[in-house]
């Protein structure tokens, strides 16, 4: 048996299990190995499983069965009541009524299923019971959970996993020096042990071997990958337009100097052969949006086009009335492409674009549309890059063969990392902010005094300004005690909105009816806007002075710097106040950071200290930047190690070191049009 044999070849797989292993994305043995478990269980006691979602197995005698629950939601919920050495618990089923019938009292079962602990009361999450006979096995060891989809099952991948283990040897593929110098156990020993566990210590080594193994090859690709882009992408050698000095004089405040420094950076990349690759990374509201005009400007005064791509429409609109306000005597033909553009009026752009008769063209993944050709495309501005897919950035890209690539991020990225994620690609960054900004004061209270800071949104709506409130939530779920936004909307409606316009917003509601939410709060129609996170990218509204947000400590917190900075873009002294549930030492340390500084770069850098590495067993299905089983932050110190090894690889002139550089150039050769290199 060969990694690279088809998947249809193992016993067991039919037709209709080789579609679903295929819509996993398994096609070959391979790419079943490393279809790695979500997590995992073991035989355990509710004693002993602390955390809150923990996974467990347990052996239980049923004690009696509840009558259904209809929820005011309309969910049902069906409940078995269990009895162990540990003493009741409580079995929950969700919209499963006929689970229950699966019972009979005074019987035993083995269940697994997921642990909730809530106001005292312990309960098992939608728990399944494990075959009879099974227990002598569970006992002794970790069951891996793998994440299940298209009609697969957990017994399946065991099965098949364990039928292809038997039969095959993983060859090792990372330089035995390296193996040496780390401790690293075997790659054949890690994928047996990751999926089929025998003890805690053996499976933090497999998973180790794994993250290193995953880490040094992502840093073996992204420099192999910046260096075939310097070889061979030849750019476009703009010019600097005389008119560049007219357009500053245009600009009705002045740049900053870090601003100015950043501009002079792209102007440098812009005049080279070579197509620019650059990332600007400024904290909310550093003005990172003029600078993207000014070097749009110079390239479309060049005769070329400019792309600008921004992650939601109403961030788009703004950009495009930025743009129009900014451009209107300059001679520059700009249009907006989004989702919600009329058939015809798309038509009629798309015919425009292909033409030249279109300068700068603003919009969404509108722009990545297949039918979306430029006569001569000669920048690409993406905002807010982390919000699109690699595919999605990439398919903008390949619509021109040498145009100049600039991403923005209002994301601080902490410098640690930075140095290892873009130590070859050119960073710029927007470290100080316009004058005119507000200085935001940020306050935190526990949710138990949550009423001072509706007492202070009145006293701030009196004064004739707005506000923020984000919840963490759409819908409150039946076993959790955090806020929705529907809860909170209703209930702040009745209490202290009672005579003010106060207006929902979530992700999932059609953009027509989102654009109508936003443009109500934009105009000074609506006082409150109660949201998701859906307004931490979002427009600009000067009046708005205060944002309140619930169940602060469920936030990271770059993410509660980038929701804070929707306040304080007007003349008015702003506030943020974080209400949160302070059940321990770390959460008021968070509270702190974020009431003690307002550097995005700092707040960063303490996130990435202080955040946890995860559950014991668990670790987390990575996807968007091709990650596993490690994750860039929660496994630093691992990635500065692999980072370093695969650095000297690179240079390396052993045998052994050429041989595996090889064989990455030539999977990067054969798949460059699809990878996007920034």
């Amino acid at each position: 048996m060969d990694v690279y044999d088809d998947i249809g070849m193992l016993k067991g797989v039919g037709p209709k299990t080789l579609e679903n292993l295929n819509k996993c994305c398994i096609f070959n043995i391979l790419d079943l190995l490393l279809y790695f478990p979500r997590n995992y269980s073991n035989i355990s006691t509710l004693e002993n499983s602390n955390l809150k979602k923990d996974k467990i197995i347990l052996k239980c005698q049923v004690k009696s069965i509840e009558r259904d629950i209809r929820t005011k939601t309309g969910k049902t919920i069906s409940t078995v009541v269990f009895q162990n050495k540990d003493g009741i618990f409580k079995g929950k089923w969700f919209n499963q009524p006929y689970m229950k019938n699966n019972f009979r009292i005074n019987c035993q079962y083995t269940i697994m299923g997921k642990i909730q602990r809530f106001k005292g009361t312990i309960s098992i999450l939608n728990p399944v019971v494990m075959k009879q006979g099974a227990d002598d096995k569970i006992e002794k060891r970790i069951l891996p959970i793998y994440p299940l989809k298209s009609g697969l099952t957990n017994n399946l991948f065991t099965k098949l996993i364990s039928n292809v283990l038997s039969k095959i040897k993983i060859s090792e593929n990372l330089p035995h020096e390296i193996i040496d110098k780390y401790k690293l156990c075997s790659l054949d020993k890690a994928l047996r042990t990751i999926h089929n566990p025998v003890n805690l210590k053996d499976l933090n080594e497999a998973k180790r071997r794994l993250k290193f193994q995953e880490l040094f090859t992502y840093s073996l690709k992204i420099l192999m990958l910046k260096s075939y882009y310097n070889k061979n992408k030849s750019g476009i050698a703009f010019k600097i337009s005389g008119e560049l000095i007219d357009l500053k004089e245009a600009i009705p405040y002045k740049l900053t100097e870090s601003q100015n420094k950043v501009i002079r950076e792209i102007l440098v990349d812009e005049k080279r052969q070579n197509s620019m690759n650059r990332l600007v990374q400024g904290d909310v509201g550093s003005g990172k949006t003029i600078v993207a005009i000014i070097a749009i400007f110079n390239v479309v005064k060049n005769g070329y086009q400019a792309a600008f791509m921004a992650p939601t429409e109403i961030l788009a609109k703004q950009q495009y009335e930025d743009s129009v306000k900014l451009l209107k005597n300059f001679n520059v033909r700009i249009e907006i492409l989004c989702g919600s553009t009329g058939k015809k009026d798309k038509a009629i752009i798309k015919e425009k674009l292909k033409n030249g008769n279109i300068d700068i063209i603003i919009g969404t993944h509108a722009l990545i549309e297949d039918d979306v050709e430029f006569k001569n495309l000669g920048i690409i501005v993406t905002d807010e890059q982390h919000r699109f897919g690699v595919m999605q950035r990439s398919k903008l890209e390949n619509k021109s063969k040498n145009a100049d690539i600039l991403v923005m991020t209002a994301t601080p990225i902490p410098r640690t990392l930075s140095l290892y994620l873009y130590g070859d690609l050119n960073v710029s960054t927007i470290d100080k902010l316009p004058p005119g900004r507000q200085k935001i004061e940020t306050y935190y209270t526990d949710k138990m005094h949550r009423n001072k800071a509706y007492e202070f949104a009145i006293s701030e709506i009196n004064k004739g300004r707005q506000v923020y409130i984000v919840c963490p939530l759409v819908e409150k779920s039946e076993d959790s005690d955090l806020s929705s936004v529907e809860d909170i909307y209703n209930e702040l409606k009745n209490t202290y909105f009672k005579n003010i316009k106060a207006d929902i917003l979530y992700g999932k509601m059609p953009p027509k009816s989102k654009e109508e939410i936003m443009n109500k709060f934009k105009n000074g129609e609506t006082r409150v806007i109660i949201s998701t996170t859906v307004i931490e990218v979002g427009i600009n509204v000067p009046n708005a002075s205060l944002m309140i947000i619930e169940n602060a400590e469920r936030f990271g917190l770059a993410q509660l710097h980038q929701l804070r900075g929707r306040v304080g873009r007007g003349k008015y002294k702003s506030y943020c106040i974080l209400i949160a549930d302070i059940k321990n030492d770390i959460i008021r340390k968070r509270m702190e950071i974020m009431k003690s500084s307002s550097d995005g770069f700092f707040i960063a850098e303490q996130d990435l200290k202080i955040r946890g590495t995860g559950e014991i067993f668990g670790f987390r299905q990575h996807g968007e930047n091709g990650l596993v089983v490690s994750d860039l932050v929660d496994d630093i110190e691992i990635f500065k190690l692999a980072n370093k090894e695969a650095r000297k690889l690179i240079k390396s002139e052993v045998k052994e070191d050429i041989m595996i550089r090889n064989e990455i150039f030539n999977k990067i050769e054969n798949s460059s049009k699809y990878i996007c290199f920034n």
